[in-house]
């Protein structure tokens, strides 16, 4: 873990055949990293930029468009989780997820189908299986972890959607019979893109309501005390150039958690040498600043539910990119 005495641990959100073998061996050596992310945005960027894949690509030829791509996913999979196992051996995370179709998202029966089809597949303890928080996705997550499958659940910007999770996550380890390794992956910097114009037209600070829904939902995630489950920070890239690089791993600082953030974010925030817990933050102030958005007629639980709806799209948008490209 990055910060032992939190509990607290940095993976990397990003997969590359090429950086599998250099930076990303470098990154868990130096006890940087311990664990890492992906999801199809990712896998979209490496496959269809990087010359890594040329050579598996014509060897495929026969193939299917997905078909192809679930080969060229599995073998970067089982690679990094390879390179992860002994910390996972020792306890230490060394968990890879991996994200099921996203076009399935409503569709619980094939989600759970091809969660453990692709378990199977990759064949290696330390993978995870990446689902969306919809309805259909809570009752594959229980099917999964009932069946020992750890599962990170994605796309989460709802305290609604986090507690449904960890119900779920509760129900299918109870059923498997002990704990299973989960994560809930709260969406932050999105949150902000969304709102900071408006905030900054009325005079309102800005780069706080990411901050703040996420510390709100993490707090709803250590209350559960679900065995195994623990909160994630994703989507904590900056994209404002007025903030740090690092500033949402910062300002989510917390015990018991994981943050996955881009390789540059996380060089970042290890040379900024911040080790202070930020997390959990006074209720009174979350609320203050919510009051603030409800004064200028700033409906959150509906861009909220709008930026699960486009998140949802944008996974949807970039596989099939990669699968027209196959």
């Amino acid at each position: 873990m990055y910060i032992e005495d939190l509990k607290f641990s940095l993976w990397a959100d990003f997969i590359e055949r090429d950086y599998l073998d250099r930076e990303f061996k470098t990154l868990i050596d130096n006890k940087i990293i311990n664990g890492a992310t992906s999801n199809p945005a990712i896998f979209k960027n490496a496959i269809l930029s990087s010359d890594a894949y040329i050579a598996q690509l014509e060897s495929l030829s026969d193939l299917s468009p997905k078909a192809k791509y679930e080969a060229v996913a599995i073998y970067d999979i089982q690679k990094a989780a390879d390179i992860l196992k002994p910390l996972y051996d020792a306890g230490d995370d060394g968990y890879v997820s991996i994200e099921v179709d996203p076009y399935l998202c409503d569709d619980a029966a094939a989600t759970i189908e091809e969660g453990k089809r692709l378990y199977k597949a990759i064949a290696r303890e330390n993978v995870m299986i990446k689902v969306p928080a919809t309805e259909a996705g809570y009752e594959a997550m229980e099917a999964l972890t009932a069946a020992g499958i750890a599962v990170n659940a994605t796309l989460i910007f709802k305290k609604e959607q986090a507690l449904a999770c960890a119900e779920a996550f509760l129900r299918g380890s109870r059923a498997y019979g002990k704990s299973v390794a989960t994560v809930i992956s709260i969406f932050v910097s999105r949150v902000d893109r969304a709102l900071d114009a408006t905030l900054r037209e009325n005079q309102v600070e800005p780069a706080l309501t990411g901050i703040y829904n996420s510390a709100a939902i993490y707090s709803a995630i250590e209350a559960a005390k679900v065995p195994g489950c623990r909160a994630l920070f994703a989507s904590t890239g900056v994209k404002d150039d007025s903030l740090p690089a690092h500033y949402y791993i910062e300002k989510l600082l917390a015990h018991n958690s994981v943050n996955t953030a881009p390789v540059e974010t996380i060089e970042a925030f290890v040379a900024a040498n911040v080790k202070e817990a930020a997390l959990p933050i006074d209720p009174a102030l979350i609320e203050a600043h919510m009051e603030q958005l409800r004064a200028l007629d700033i409906d959150l639980d509906a861009v909220l539910e709008k930026l699960i709806v486009d998140g949802l799209e944008a996974f949807k948008e970039a596989f099939t990119e990669i699968l027209e490209a196959l």
